[in-house]
C-alpha cells in the first residue's frame, strides 16, 4: 500500500508510463504508483489520461479533484467493487438496528473523548468538564443527542460564541478541506470492500451519497482540528492539510500512518457490523491529543 499524498497544483498533463505517474508541465516528474496512497488535483486546468485513471482505480489510489478555488470537490470510486460486492451488500442490508445503535454510541463516545482531549490541550478546562458530563449521560443510540450538544460547546470554546460551522470563514476553510480528505479516504475503503456509502448507521440524508462515510469519520474530525492550531497562516492551509493522511497515529497498539489506520478502521467496523459485535470496532488514536 502506498504512503505518499501527492498534491498537483500547476498546469500539466498526467499520464501513465510503465507503472509510473508521469507529470508533464514546465518540468517533467514521475512517481511510481506503488508509492502513492492519494493524489490531490488542485488545478482544474490539469489534464489526466483515461489510462492513468483506470490504473489508479485498479490500485486503490484515491484521487481527489478540486474546484476553481482549490477546495476538494469530488473523488473517483470504482463502478464495480469486485466479486465480493453482492455478498457484501446482502450483509449490509441485514445489519440490525440494535447493532447500529450500539456501534453509533461507541463512535459518539470516541468523538467526544477526542474533542475533550483537544479542549484540554488548548486549556479550555471548563468546556472539557462539560464534555465529561455529556459522556456520563450518553445512552444507547445517543437518543439525547449528546454528540450535538458536545459539538456546540466544543466549537464555541475553541473559536468563540459567534462561531458557526455553517458560515464561510478562515476557520471553516481549512477544516472543510481536511475533513474532505478524510471522508474521501474512508469512502474509498468502504466501496472497495463492496459496501454502499449511501447506507449509514446514523446519517440517513437521502441527498447525501456518503452517509456511512460521515458516520465513520466523526471520531477522526478532532485529528483535523488539531492540525488547524499548528498552522502559522490560516490562509495557507492546503499543503499542510493535504498531509493529514501521513500523520502518525496508533492503531490496535501499533504506530502507523493515518491512511493505513483508516483502512484498518473501516474493515474492523464492517466486521463488527456483520458479526453483531460492537466491541470489534477499534479506533485510531492520536497520541498528541
Amino acid at each position: 500500500m502506498g504512503f505518499r499524498t501527492v498534491v498537483i497544483n500547476s498546469r500539466c498533463k498526467l499520464s501513465l508510463q510503465l507503472g509510473y505517474l508521469v507529470c508533464r508541465g514546465e518540468e517533467e516528474g514521475r512517481i511510481h504508483l506503488k508509492e502513492i496512497s492519494t493524489i490531490i488535483i488542485q488545478n482544474p486546468s490539469i489534464s489526466i489520461t483515461t489510462a492513468l485513471l483506470i490504473e489508479l482505480n485498479k490500485q486503490n489510489i484515491d484521487v481527489i479533484f478540486c474546484d476553481e478555488k482549490s477546495n476538494p470537490s469530488f473523488s473517483i470510486a470504482p463502478f464495480s467493487q469486485g466479486h465480493r460486492s453482492y455478498g457484501s451488500l446482502k450483509k449490509q442490508m441485514a445489519w440490525t438496528t440494535k447493532t447500529k445503535k450500539e456501534v453509533w454510541t461507541r463512535i459518539v463516545r470516541e468523538k467526544i473523548l477526542n474533542q475533550r482531549r483537544l479542549l484540554i490541550k488548548q486549556n479550555h478546562f471548563e468546556a472539557a468538564d462539560l464534555l465529561e458530563q455529556y459522556l456520563s449521560e450518553l445512552v444507547e443510540g445517543d437518543e439525547t443527542n449528546r454528540e450535538g450538544h458536545a459539538a456546540k460547546v466544543y466549537f464555541n470554546a475553541l473559536f468563540g460564541q459567534e462561531f458557526s460551522r455553517r458560515k464561510e470563514n478562515v476557520v471553516n476553510g481549512p477544516l472543510n478541506y481536511g475533513y474532505s480528505i478524510i471522508l474521501s479516504t474512508i469512502n474509498r475503503n468502504i466501496v472497495t470492500s463492496g459496501y454502499l456509502t449511501q447506507l449509514g448507521i446514523w446519517h440517513d440524508n437521502e441527498f447525501n451519497h456518503f452517509n456511512l462515510g460521515c458516520d465513520l469519520m466523526e471520531p477522526i474530525r478532532p485529528f483535523v482540528d488539531l492540525e488547524l492550531f499548528k498552522l502559522s497562516d490560516l490562509d495557507d492551509f492546503k499543503l499542510p492539510m493535504a498531509n493529514i493522511l501521513n500523520i502518525e497515529v496508533e492503531f490496535d497498539g501499533k504506530k502507523t500512518l493515518l491512511s493505513t489506520a483508516l483502512n484498518r478502521y473501516v474493515h474492523c467496523f464492517l466486521n463488527a457490523m456483520n458479526d453483531n459485535d460492537p466491541k470489534k470496532v477499534i479506533f485510531p488514536i492520536r497520541n498528541e491529543l
